[in-house]
């Protein structure tokens, strides 16, 4: 179980700290309104009032204690800049923030951040991806233009050999195949497919947009 402290309870960190709840870790989190802290305090671990553009509120908190602080905060971009400053003065270097703009990301960048994140554009990005690629049901860039992707079997698949379908397995990787409860990991060329069965693959994007739609 990890431990995660969110600063800042919009939308954005309220979701987020609700899915870390559901996947079973400690979150805190952190807000200067007491009408967002009361109305999420019974669904987390701990929910503090404090203004984090203040160092000392900060450092109350223990905040070092945490493996990722994430900085959510929403529309004052001057509250969530002096509020990485604080943390890095405090020491603490696993912190992913939310940027609102690519001027905000570049400052953020010159101050270390590990991670800037643009919730905006990353979720346009993902529903033009299933716009255009309805079969696939999810994705996750590893970077390099690599992605691993999770992709449906249609019926019309039903008992084909994997090695009929994807032809160049030194381009593309089947990692595993789930079906139900089992999963096949690393699966042979003459694995039979069977419609439903769901295929979790590696590879360039160039050629899983090539494959993608040879299952569906």
């Amino acid at each position: 179980m990890g431990q995660f402290a969110v600063i800042g309870l919009g939308r954005f960190g309220a979701s987020a700290s609700l899915e870390l709840m559901k996947m079973g870790h400690s979150v805190l989190a952190v807000d200067a309104s007491g009408k967002l802290i009361d109305k999420h305090a019974d669904s987390l671990t701990r929910a503090v009032i404090a203004d984090v553009t203040d160092r000392a509120a900060l450092e109350e908190l223990g905040l070092d204690n945490y493996d990722v602080v994430l900085v959510a905060i929403g529309e004052d971009v001057q509250a969530s800049l002096v509020c990485v400053v604080h943390l890095k003065s405090l020491g603490i270097n696993t912190i992913w923030v939310k940027a609102s703009s690519h001027a905000q990301h570049l400052i953020l960048s010159k101050l270390g951040v590990q991670r800037i994140i643009h919730p905006e554009e990353e979720m346009g990005a993902r529903v033009a991806q299933a716009l255009s690629y309805p079969m696939v049901n999810d994705y996750i860039s590893i970077g390099n233009g690599e992605f691993i992707v999770e992709i449906d079997v249609s019926e019309r698949l039903e008992g084909v050999a994997l090695s009929k379908v994807v032809t160049n397995m030194s381009d593309l990787h089947v990692l595993l195949i789930k079906r139900k409860t089992q999963v096949t990991v690393h699966p042979p060329p003459e694995f039979q497919l069977q419609a439903k069965d769901v295929l979790v693959m590696l590879g360039q994007l160039s050629v899983l947009k090539t494959i993608a739609p040879k299952l569906a």
